[in-house]
C-alpha cells in the first residue's frame, strides 16, 4: 500500500459524483438482474443480482466513509475518522465472501438437480450489465486512491468479468443445450469473488489490528534511524497505519546526554529519514539518555533519579 494524500477540493467532489452515479446505476441493475434471473431460471443471473446488491452496499459504505473521513479530529477522536474507510472496505469484502460461499452452495445443488434456463434473456441482461459495470469500474479506477475505494473498484471490476462469463455461458447453452453450464459458471464467479475479497480482508484486518504496514521493514527503519549522526540506539519501535492514507511511528531513541535544544537537529534528521525514505508522516519520538527495560516501560535506576525527573519527550509531527 502506498501512502497518498486524501482527495480534497475538486478531487473529493469528483469522487462523490462518481459514487452517486454508480449507486443509482447499480441499484437499477440489481432490480433488473433479479427479475430476469427469476424469469430465466438462471442461477448465474441471480448470482449477479446478489453480487450487485453487495456492490450497492459497498458503494454506499464507501460514500459514507468518505463523508466521515473528511471530518476533522476532535478531543474524543484525536486521529479523526481515518479508519472509517478501512472499516467500510472490511465489511464490503467480508460480505462478498459470504455471498461467494452461498453462490457456490447453490451451484453445487443445481449440478445435482438441473434447472432449465432461458439463455437468450440471460445473454441480453448480462450484456447490459457488462457495459454498466465496465463504465462504473472505469470511473472508480480514476478515483481509487485508498483501500476503501479500491475495494469498491474490485467489486465492480469483478462484476464486469463475471457478467462477461455469464454472456459466454448463455451463448454456450444456446449452442449446446447443456444447462449445467449455468451452475458451473456460478462456481467460477464465486471463486473470483472469494479470491478478490480475501486480499482486501487481509489488508484491512492488518490495519485494524495495527499491524506493521505491508511492505514496511522494521529492521530497515531501525537501521536508517540509527545511521543518523547522534543516534546511539533505537528501540521500543512501533509502526502502524492510521488509515489507508497514512502511517504512524512511535519509538525511543537513545542519544548522548545533551541539552534538549541541541537534540532538535537530531530530531529533524530523523523525521527527514522517516518521511522521505519510509513515507511515515506522523511520528512520536522519545529521546532518552539511559537504557530502557521491557518494551513499553522504561526503568530509571535509583541513582539516576536525582539527575532526571522524567524522560524528555520530543514529538516530531509532519504534515
Amino acid at each position: 500500500m502506498h501512502v497518498q494524500a486524501a482527495p480534497s477540493g475538486s478531487g473529493a467532489k469528483r469522487t462523490t459524483i462518481v459514487l452517486l452515479v454508480s449507486l443509482a446505476a447499480t441499484l437499477a441493475y440489481v432490480a433488473v438482474t433479479f427479475v430476469a434471473g427469476l424469469r430465466a431460471h438462471s442461477l448465474a443471473l441471480l448470482s449477479e443480482s446478489g453480487h450487485n446488491a453487495s456492490d450497492f452496499l459497498a458503494l454506499l459504505l464507501s460514500f459514507a466513509a468518505i463523508y466521515f473521513q473528511s471530518r476533522p479530529a476532535d478531543n474524543t477522536r484525536t486521529f479523526g475518522y481515518q479508519r472509517t474507510g478501512v472499516l467500510a472496505a472490511f465489511v464490503n469484502a467480508a460480505t462478498l465472501i459470504v455471498i461467494a460461499l452461498w453462490i457456490a452452495a447453490e451451484a453445487v445443488h443445481r449440478l445435482s438437480s438441473p434447472v432449465l434456463v432461458q439463455p437468450k434473456l440471460m445473454v441480453i441482461v448480462a450484456i447490459a450489465g457488462m457495459v454498466m459495470n465496465g463504465i462504473i469500474a472505469g470511473l472508480l479506477w480514476g478515483v481509487a486512491r485508498d483501500v476503501n475505494l479500491r475495494s469498491a473498484f474490485l467489486h465492480m471490476a469483478g462484476d464486469t468479468l463475471s457478467t462477461a462469463a455469464v454472456i459466454a455461458g448463455g451463448v454456450g447453452i444456446l449452442l449446446t443445450g447443456k444447462d449445467w453450464i449455468d451452475p458451473v459458471l456460478s462456481l467460477l464467479i464465486a471463486a473470483l469473488i472469494f479470491w478478490s475479497s480475501l486480499g482486501i480482508v487481509r489488508e484491512t484486518l492488518n490495519i485494524l489490528l495495527e499491524g506493521t504496514p505491508r511492505g514496511v521493514s522494521l529492521l530497515q527503519i531501525r537501521t536508517g534511524m540509527e545511521a543518523v549522526e547522534g543516534v546511539i540506539d533505537v528501540h521500543d519501535l512501533h509502526v502502524w497505519s492510521l488509515g489507508s492514507h497514512s502511517r504512524a511511528l512511535a519509538c525511543h531513541v537513545t542519544i548522548a546526554d545533551i541539552p534538549p535544544s541541541e537534540s532538535a537537529c537530531i530530531l529533524a534528521k530523523l523525521n527527514h529519514v522517516l518521511r522521505d525514505h519510509f513515507h511515515i508522516g506522523h511520528t512520536t519520538i522519545q529521546f532518552e539518555h539511559i537504557g530502557c527495560g521491557d518494551v513499553g516501560a522504561c526503568v530509571v535506576p535509583p541513582e539516576e533519579m536525582t539527575h532526571f525527573s522524567g524522560h524528555e519527550h520530543h514529538h516530531g509531527h509532519m504534515h
